[in-house]
């Protein structure tokens, strides 16, 4: 099984990576290979459909995902939003019942937001979501300040443990023969006449 982290932050190696690799650890713990993907500052240099297409391949061997962005203005990272945007259009069929779940990091607000901003895109393609103990956030400006947030830490813990558990409870019912839900062709109603 394997884990794809997508790093939103313009800073690939901060508090965002850090928080990635919390929950990258506990994954490897249980038996589940990881790999982080920074989205960085490609995603606004005209690089956008060629880091798209990078991510669709690695996805389309993945079994689950997660989003993680620094908080900007109570949102994530203008970077993690373009690439969501153009991943969710281009590659909605291979995200489609993929567990995921989003994590933000924060200096102090603004995470609540940020979360529910990309746990949208998530329930878009019908995926579950992976949750933890609390909201799946954890604080700090820096990677040292990261490490500092012993509840954050315990939050990315479980966040990575709770994704392991769902991601064997998905192979163990496809081995008894669960199958996975059609997915409908979808009814688009215009409010405007």
């Amino acid at each position: 099984m394997k884990v794809i982290l997508f790093n939103g932050s313009r800073n690939e190696k901060g508090s965002t990576y850090t928080a990635l690799n919390l929950v990258a650890e506990a994954l490897g713990k249980n038996g589940v290979e990881t790999e982080i993907f920074w989205v960085g500052g490609r995603a606004l240099t005209g690089e956008i459909d060629a880091l798209v297409d990078e991510a669709i391949e690695k996805i389309q061997n993945a079994d689950g995902l997660v989003f993680g962005s620094p908080v900007y203005y109570a949102s994530p990272s203008g970077e993690l939003i373009a690439f969501l945007d153009r991943l969710y259009w281009k590659g909605e069929k291979f995200l489609r019942f993929k567990p995921a779940a989003a994590l933000t990091v924060a200096r102090r607000a603004g995470t609540t937001a940020c979360l529910d901003v990309i746990n949208k895109y998530i329930t878009y393609a019908q995926q579950p979501v992976i949750t933890s103990r609390y909201w799946n956030m954890v604080h700090g400006s820096n990677g040292a300040d990261v490490l500092q947030d012993e509840e954050g830490i315990q939050i990315m813990r479980t966040m990575g443990r709770n994704m392991a558990w769902i991601l064997k409870s998905i192979e163990a019912g496809k081995q008894a023969g669960v199958a996975q839900p059609e997915a409908e062709k979808k009814i688009f109603t215009n409010f405007i006449r």
